[in-house]
């Protein structure tokens, strides 16, 4: 998706994720126990490193790269957002969101499902790689070559239609690393994905820099940077990864096929209720309103990437204790993603809530300050996008995919009826509305059917001490109004960190242990 590329960002709030990154370890295993510092599976790349620090170094890379790859897209989108001006960025936003709606709608899936099946046993490896990677890349080409073509029957501007086939190459590039970024999440070697995110992103900023110096109409000449940067990203991600040739296994096939239409089917409805909005948003607004409600959406979806990033990394686990009946494991790792995607979102949602106008004033300057009021509101939906990230990657970790449909079905219903007579009312506000609605839904009943099956509720602890701890950082920061956006979110970091080491959040023993240099050994590290 590409999300990935060209999402908004929060700007500056992106530091708090950086700041906290070398802590994460301590929601991963306490210590270097027999069941876990041995290898967990060919390949699977977890050795003499415990598995604390094995998970803690990869996140800490993962955040590192995500915080320094969003500071780029914070220079992007000052550039495009302010060469374009709000009615041409909202042409973007139109063409992004349609193209979205249809990569989202034949998702599948995919990064999940690699990450799970190639941390199984049942199937060889390689066989299973190049038979998802195909499988994907045949149904990405049909569904992005499809997109140009359903566009033409919307009664959108003439270079919306052009920017969608344009930005269909993105789409299906990004498409292709659903199954590679899913492969190197299994060998927790996310480093890869972050250098060649950062060399994408890279590009992308010294072509819109080169469009927006020369003060031209570039519309159509940033969708093709922005093309362009994605099949770099591919192309890299491909050439770093092991050899992978176009292969079908039918029994590799058939297992893929039971384990993904679950999925894909929620997948589905997810798009309705999550993009649905978009698509409708550009037949009853203006193309500006367009523009300032996508800022704001572009916002959130960095920080619901983080989410995703976090999940990717402990489903492997997760999937392979539950497979393997290793119970003890499975609510280990349950309770530290519960607790580890918390404690990044929550913060971070309060943040945006209360610093929402000159967030999106830093950001995307003065001719999108009304963006603010709307990604206030959708800051609201944050914590519903955090309890069903987690929620919905475990039903997958337990196999317990058809037991959510109903979840994702109502919801899109739902969604659906009241996108029809919010968005023709309030515009903007109505999308944003149905959004926070959605969000919160799905993330409740996620939390209630897959915890009924998993036969395990999480503790709540954490999450009550991180919630005080994130309000009290944002009645602070309000408090203290009208001050530099930069001085705002370095006085937050502060508060935030200090209660965080007052109500044992992080613990100073965690913090050391994390940063401490790995012992050596004379074990030889196997190669995946």
């Amino acid at each position: 998706m590409v999300i990935g590329h060209w999402s908004l960002v929060i700007g500056h709030w992106s530091l708090v994720i950086g700041h906290w990154s070398l802590v994460i370890g301590h929601w991963s295993l306490p210590a270097c126990i027999p069941t876990v510092c041995k290898p967990v599976g060919r390949g699977f790349g977890i050795y003499f490193m415990s598995l604390k620090r094995q998970i803690a170094f990869n996140t800490a890379i993962q955040l590192a790269g995500k915080s320094l790859n969003t500071g780029i897209g914070l220079l992007i989108v000052a550039l495009m957002t302010r060469s374009l001006g709000v009615e041409k960025f909202g042409w973007f936003v139109t063409a992004s969101s349609f193209l979205q709606f249809i990569a989202v709608a034949n998702d599948f899936g995919f990064t999940a499902n690699t990450a799970s099946m190639l941390s199984e046993e049942k199937f060889d490896k390689q066989k299973i790689y190049n038979t998802l990677f195909t499988w994907r890349f045949l149904t990405a080409f049909f569904f992005n070559g499809l997109s140009p073509i359903l566009i033409l029957f919307f009664p959108y501007p003439a270079p919306v239609k052009i920017a969608a086939a344009i930005l269909s190459v993105s789409f299906f590039s990004t498409a292709l690393n659903q199954v590679l970024v899913g492969y190197y999440q299994t060998k927790l070697k996310m480093h890869i994905q972050v250098i060649g995110e950062f060399l994408s992103r890279a590009t992308m900023l010294v072509g819109i820099f080169a469009i927006a110096y020369k003060n031209y109409d570039g519309f159509l000449p940033m969708m093709a940077i922005v093309s362009t940067s994605s099949l770099i990203y591919t192309v890299f991600l491909w050439l770093k990864s092991q050899k992978i040739r176009f292969q079908i296994d039918w029994g590799i096939s058939r297992a893929l096929y039971y384990k993904t239409w679950p999925m894909a089917i929620e997948i589905i409805f997810n798009a309705v209720y999550l993009q649905g909005g978009r698509i409708l948003l550009p037949l009853f607004v203006s193309q500006s309103e367009v523009g300032l409600a996508g800022a704001a959406y572009r916002v959130t979806e960095i920080v619901i990437q983080v989410a995703a990033m976090v999940m990717g990394i402990m489903l492997p686990l997760t999937a392979r204790a539950w497979s393997q009946n290793l119970r003890d494991e499975f609510k280990l790792h349950y309770q530290r993603s519960f607790d580890l995607i918390l404690m990044l979102l929550i913060p971070m949602a309060v943040g945006i809530i209360t610093l929402a106008t000159p967030i999106m004033k830093l950001i995307a300057g003065n001719e999108f300050v009304n963006s603010g009021k709307i990604l206030a509101l959708l800051g609201i939906a944050i914590v519903g996008t955090a309890f069903g990230n987690v929620f919905g990657y475990l039903a997958l970790a337990i196999n317990r995919q058809k037991n959510v449909i109903w979840i994702y079905l109502s919801d899109a219903i739902l969604s659906a009826i009241a996108y029809a007579f919010l968005i023709p009312k309030y515009g903007a506000y109505g999308a944003a509305m149905v959004t926070v609605f959605s969000e919160i839904y799905a993330g409740l009943f996620l939390m209630i059917t897959v915890n009924r099956f998993a036969r395990f509720w999480p503790s709540f602890k954490t999450f009550f001490k991180i919630s005080l701890a994130s309000l009290t950082m944002g009645v602070s920061v309000y408090l203290l109004q009208p001050m530099n956006i930069v001085l705002s979110i370095a006085f937050g970091i502060i508060i935030y960190g200090v209660l965080a080491l007052l109500l044992n959040i992080i613990s100073k023993e965690t913090i050391k242990e994390i940063i401490s240099r790995p012992p050596k050994s004379n074990n030889p590290v196997a190669q995946p």
